[in-house]
């Protein structure tokens, strides 16, 4: 009885030691390099730590969370959708913090030559063949950007009936680099990632809205002390900043 007693305290013991405290971050799809990168850093400091990271377009994710999924943070690619699970009470409007920025490009595989001009005099419909990729332009963060842009250049009507909305910013991405739209509307940090494509243009950032990436625990991250020790990790640590930085990403503080 007591030699039984002995290996189940010991299992025991094994088990406790080998569970790891769970971090669930919901992070958009532009930030899945970065991120990635930065988790892998961060559970080789915390070995009993691991984070789990969820990606893809802010909207979807931010109402997966609305739903009830375990999050214990929230990156957005916008204010918009950050604000949305604040006004739902999910989010506290005073942790929700700009930490990121970046930029919105035109990009192309790299064995086609396409003009691009970011003026309205420009005829971007007649400057390409085939179909134009970007997010979906009336939820997906990266689509909103472009409509915005495409509208202040008024180019938006001209392009009516070619424009393929996708679920999320990457898949946008790997559209172009398969060569199934000839352009694409992306930020500059997934352009960047690709061998397949190349960037054509940027849009002036008085084109569309600054583009913000907010980071902020969810009131179940409050409670979760290994989330609030890696969303500081995120936003203050020089491993961080500098992943950011290598992938394109804008520091808010820098």
């Amino acid at each position: 009885m007591k030699k039984s007693l002995f290996f189940s305290v010991c299992l025991a013991s094994i088990f406790s030691a080998a569970h790891a405290d769970t971090v669930k971050i919901y992070a958009a799809a532009s930030l899945t390099n970065a991120i990635s990168d930065i988790e892998k850093i961060y559970e080789k400091q915390h070995p009993k730590t691991d984070v789990v990271a969820v990606f893809g377009a802010s909207s979807a994710l931010a109402k997966q969370v609305e739903a009830g999924a375990s999050s214990d943070l929230f990156f957005s690619a916008d204010l918009d959708w950050m604000n949305y699970l604040v006004k739902k009470q999910i989010i506290q409007a005073n942790k929700a913090k700009p930490l990121l920025f970046n930029q919105l490009v035109v990009i192309s595989p790299k064995n086609l030559n396409i003009p691009f001009k970011a003026q309205s005099s420009f005829n971007f419909a007649k400057a390409f063949q085939g179909r134009l990729c970007t997010g979906q332009m009336e939820s997906v963060p990266a689509g909103k950007y472009a409509k915005q842009s495409l509208i202040k250049l008024n180019w938006l009507d001209q392009l009516k009936g070619r424009i393929v909305g996708t679920d999320d910013v990457r898949s946008a991405l790997a559209f172009v680099e398969r060569g199934e739209c000839d352009v694409g509307i992306v930020y500059k940090t997934d352009a960047l990632i690709s061998q397949k494509v190349k960037i054509i243009g940027t849009f002036p950032a008085d084109s569309h809205h600054p583009i913000i990436y907010p980071l902020a625990l969810t009131k179940q991250g409050e409670k979760n002390p290994d989330a609030i020790q890696f969303e500081k990790f995120v936003k203050t640590s020089p491993q961080a900043k500098n992943i950011f930085k290598k992938y394109g990403f804008r520091m808010s503080q820098s």
